[in-house]
């Protein structure tokens, strides 16, 4: 992008004043005009990322590395190096929970890939029937076992393959049994109505306790302080939530798989704004335990935000360094190892961290700084189990 080297002569084309920079003193807008050709805006928007880019390098090192650093920094009026506190803890914890939540779906993709399908099956798999009744309903709950597994996308191949042969020696080991009791041998479209029958004996199976019939609520919420609108709210969140749980409970495979990852989803999609009500409070208890230091809200609330930001990127340090560790194991062992140990060193660190952060930000002395940093640590480990607890109940609700 061409600079311009002298303003004489210019002037602001939203207010008129005579320009003595790029930007007007008088309403701030720009001397440069957003109407260029796309080379233009493709170099601006690389000099933005650059710029970004320059103020990550400046924080995340300190912020991981020097408590205390980045607030003591705000606090001096040297803030144009780093991302703003705000911004780094909401980008922080954006990107830990979403990096959670690919965890927990590569943990379950690697728990469903290693299973492997019994194919040589025991002959005395049905000698507990006595009846062909009982070799019928052994026969087709195993079945439905296998359907749950088989729902699963993240299957491999060769386990597909695997589950077909169980599933043809299980009905042949059934049709054993039942010639042995005396019974005719089923057919497979005599094996396979029973579990369709089954799965209609789902559908009509009982509503869970609070609900009728049609699926909602048999008796609203009706808390008496509150408004109505509240109290709606409160019976829609409930009656989603109950009907979730029937579903994950008493639905078919798939059924019961998509309101599982539903109400995953909607766990971690309220963590974040669960975790955003918790930082202000947070900054609440610091006021509070340090009044007579004669700081701002503010400054609490800062050193608050700068407390998160460290939390979130440790978090998201030690869920990558566990996915790459995993990932790695079956290539080199070491490195492996060496990643184990960086998650050790993370997750004591975070306690140190904080404690020195608060011994550098509020300048007390060893003993009545760790008893506050004791007792602040203590409140906030219920309030943040109170806050997971609500998340969950609002994430069932999704």
């Amino acid at each position: 992008m061409k600079q311009l080297n002298s303003y004489e002569g210019q002037h602001c084309a939203n207010c008129g004043t005579a320009m003595q920079g790029e930007f007007c003193h008088e309403c701030g807008q720009s001397i440069h005009s957003v109407i260029k050709p796309m080379h233009g805006m493709i170099e601006e928007t690389v000099e933005t990322l650059l710029h970004i880019d320059g103020r990550i390098v400046h924080t995340l090192p300190p912020l991981l590395l020097k408590p205390g650093f980045l607030t003591l920094e705000y606090f001096s009026g040297r803030r144009v190096r780093y991302i703003a506190p705000f911004r780094l803890m909401f980008v922080l914890c954006v990107l830990a929970f979403f990096v959670f939540h690919l965890a927990l779906d590569n943990m379950a993709s690697r728990s469903l890939a290693s299973i492997q399908p019994q194919t040589h099956l025991k002959n005395d798999l049905f000698k507990d029937a006595d009846t062909p009744a009982e070799v019928r309903e052994e026969l087709r709950i195993e079945l439905d076992n296998m359907e749950k597994i088989r729902n699963y996308e993240v299957v491999p191949k060769y386990a597909a393959t695997e589950l077909a042969l169980s599933e043809q020696k299980m009905r042949q080991a059934a049709n054993k049994r039942l010639t042995d009791l005396g019974a005719a041998p089923m057919s497979a479209a005599s094996i396979a109505a029973p579990a369709v029958a089954a799965s209609k004996d789902d559908d009509n199976e009982p509503f869970p306790d609070g609900m009728d019939n049609s699926g909602h609520m048999s008796e609203p919420f009706h808390i008496a302080w509150l408004p109505d609108m509240v109290n709606e709210r409160l019976t829609l969140w409930a009656t989603r939530a109950l009907a979730n749980w029937r579903t994950y409970k008493h639905g078919d495979a798939r059924s019961s798989e998509e309101a599982k990852q539903r109400m995953i989803n909607g766990v971690f999609g309220t963590l974040p704004q669960t975790m955003f009500v918790l930082i202000p409070i947070f900054a609440a208890m610091l006021a509070l335990f340090y009044v007579f230091r004669r700081r701002l809200y503010m400054e609490h609330l800062i050193v608050a935000l700068h407390s998160h930001a460290f939390l979130f990127l440790s978090l998201l340090l030690i869920l990558l360094a566990g996915m790459l560790s995993t990932w790695l194991k079956p290539h080199g062992a070491w490195m492996a190892i060496t990643l184990d140990w960086v998650e050790i060193l993370l997750f004591w660190w975070i306690p140190i961290y904080l404690l020195i952060m608060q011994k550098r930000v509020y300048r007390q002395g060893w003993p009545m700084t760790v008893l506050k940093y004791l007792f602040i640590g203590w409140c906030y480990c219920w309030l943040l189990l109170f806050a997971l607890i609500i998340a969950f109940v609002l994430g069932l609700a999704h």
